[in-house]
């Protein structure tokens, strides 16, 4: 084979593992937690941006 093709089987290979291994892991978390929802952080800290303090403006 030439090693171009060995360079992009390699690059698609590690992206499935990566993709695989992270998809393993959230449902690891979901189910430790009990709950597949997201997390309680991005559920709190969902409403818009705080204003700038003042002499920060940009």
């Amino acid at each position: 084979m030439d090693n171009s093709i060995l360079i992009i089987a390699l690059a698609i290979t590690t992206l499935v593992i990566v993709v695989v291994v992270a998809a393993v892991m959230r449902g690891r978390v979901a189910k430790a937690k009990g709950d597949p929802e997201r997390s309680s952080f991005t559920k709190q800290h969902g409403e818009p941006p705080r204003q700038n303090r003042p002499g920060t403006d940009h």
